[in-house]
């Protein structure tokens, strides 16, 4: 059995958790994901009840409570912020760097594992996601390690981490794997080898430890717990489109262009590598990986609901496909070696993000200024990972400087510009206004996408307004006292289509979020607003 390094372990481990913690309390949760896991958490421990999660007071059949338990422990730990929302999901995904370098060490070689944790690591969606309060590290984590016992063939070990990434996201946790494994023993004609996998003991198993909660609920709630949580979330989600504007074949490509930067430029070249290049025991494990992440890719681009986190389980696979390939440029060239293909790819790759943040740097003036360093930090980067290639010829610094810049990336974009664009996309403020100045005993409703930030600021329910609807309209046409928190998109969509005077006023605005203040007649304004106000 191929060594692990205890240096190399302990590297790893630092970046994966820098590259997964810094940050995690300098911006408040965003809108609309963050604050659904930290408020149904808060709300398990405010109600005692860690059977039926809960959101605005009432049953929320979303998703198993897998994460919502985590989040609620550290809540104990650490009190109601935003570090404790999202420590769970940044050590999960520290977790799942480590487990790679360690299976990807034995399966293949210790540099290739070592490559391969750094890779992933470093990939813009990763730590990305890393850092966000949302179920994506944390079920990452269960469908990572369960195919990789199966590589390692411990499939009782692989059952179980089935089972337990389906408390954290459902059914996906065993049909991901299940899915990826026989299309693999499919392509190897070695479908008999499921018989060694002990499979009907094994699902009596997965039962055993995924079902109590389940059908706890069922005999807690009934068919509409079944009718929501398989029907909807599940089922509808991959039959319906949930944004219509994404039902497009390429929605993943850019996707996958921007998660898998810094790394993106390698890719082609490690595919064709793999195939032409590696033995034939290696050659049989990468096609593992292949399966891997081109079922994750298809199955999602197939679906017609659609969102960015919805991909992340290729990327492991994606990080040993590329970090093997260092390795092997590392074991078999040497310093008279030139990598044209590296440098045009990975320069071209690193060149178009460079422009792009500093081209986006004029549409967001709070982030111009650390935009623009970004950018001309990427262009400085590409030329020094081409210059290194060009004349140095070490494959070595030309792939710690591909991390260098997903770290810089990382520090600028979490330690600068979120924290910068956080009212944009974060109810904090706007929810503390309301708390500070509004009358309590008037209602308020709140736009959708708004509601989990605002009842996790400020406590408040609100009443829901659904955005493209006709419920804005009818908000302010019923001439009833009431607050309203909308976003600017969809008060410009009313004012668009509206041909009455407007009975409200607003009472205050940030980052495009406006609270307005619904007037019962149109005299009746100016004293109102003060009254607001104050």
């Amino acid at each position: 059995m191929k060594q692990i390094d205890k240096k190399s372990l302990l590297i790893i481990a630092a970046v994966a958790l820098f590259m997964t913690c810094f940050g995690l309390g300098s911006v408040p949760l965003l809108d609309p994901d963050e604050p659904v896991y930290a408020e149904t958490a808060r709300e398990m421990l405010l109600y005692g009840d860690f059977l039926s999660p809960r959101i605005y007071d009432a049953f929320w059949f979303d998703k198993p409570p897998f994460y919502y338990w985590l989040v609620a422990g550290m809540q104990t730990l650490l009190g109601f912020s935003e570090t404790a929302a999202r420590l769970p999901a940044a050590l999960m995904g520290s977790l799942t760097v480590l487990i790679l370098y360690i299976c990807v060490t034995r399966l293949f070689n210790e540099r290739a594992g070592f490559w391969s944790a750094i890779v992933l690591a470093t990939s813009v969606e990763f730590f990305y996601l890393s850092k966000a309060a949302v179920t994506d590290t944390t079920l990452l984590f269960f469908l990572t390690s369960s195919l990789l016992a199966f590589l390692h063939r411990k499939y009782w070990l692989m059952y179980v981490l089935m089972a337990l990434g389906t408390l954290v996201k459902g059914p996906i946790a065993i049909v991901f794997p299940g899915a990826i494994i026989f299309l693999y023993l499919l392509f190897l004609g070695k479908l008999r080898e499921i018989l060694n996998m002990h499979p009907l003991r094994g699902l009596l198993l997965y039962l055993l430890l995924a079902a109590p909660w389940y059908y706890a609920m069922y005999t807690v709630h009934g068919s509409v717990f079944v009718e929501t949580f398989l029907g909807f979330h599940n089922i509808t989600r991959f039959t319906t489109a949930e944004h219509a504007d994404r039902v497009v074949f390429w929605y993943y490509l850019p996707v996958l262009f921007l998660g898998f930067f810094p790394w993106i430029g390698l890719l082609p070249q490690a595919v064709k590598a793999s195939i032409s290049d590696s033995r034939i025991d290696e050659m049989r494990l990468l096609l593992f990986m292949h399966v891997w992440w081109l079922f994750v890719f298809i199955f999602f681009t197939v679906c017609r609901t659609k969102l960015v986190s919805y991909i992340l389980p290729l990327f492991p696979a994606l990080a040993v496909v590329v970090g093997w390939h260092i390795s092997q440029m590392m074991a078999k060239f040497k310093n008279n070696t030139t990598f044209y293909g590296w440098m045009l790819s990975s320069g071209l790759c690193f060149i178009l993000l460079g422009a792009g943040w500093i081209a986006g740097g004029q549409f967001l003036p709070e982030v111009f200024f650390a935009t623009t360093v970004l950018g001309v930090l990427t262009l400085i980067l590409a030329a020094a990972v081409i210059y290194t290639l060009w004349v140095y010829r070490d494959i070595q610094l030309a792939a710690a400087l591909h991390g260098l810049t997903a770290l810089c990336t990382m520090v600028i974009v979490f330690g600068f510009a979120l924290p910068q664009l956080a009212p944009r996309f974060s109810m904090e403020t706007m929810a503390a206004y309301y708390r500070d100045n509004c009358e309590k005993e008037l209602p308020i409703h709140v736009d959708k996408f708004l509601r989990p930030g605002f009842k996790y600021y400020s406590g408040a329910n609100g009443i829901e307004l659904r955005p493209k609807t006709g419920d804005l309209r009818d908000a302010l046409g019923d001439g009833k006292d009431k607050y309203i928190m909308v976003r600017g998109l969809e008060l410009r969509r009313y004012r668009k289509g509206s041909h009455h005077e407007e009975h409200f006023t607003v009472l205050h605005e940030e980052g495009d979020i406006y609270l307005l203040r619904q007037l019962a007649t149109a005299g009746e304004g100016d004293s109102r607003r003060e009254k607001g106000e104050k």
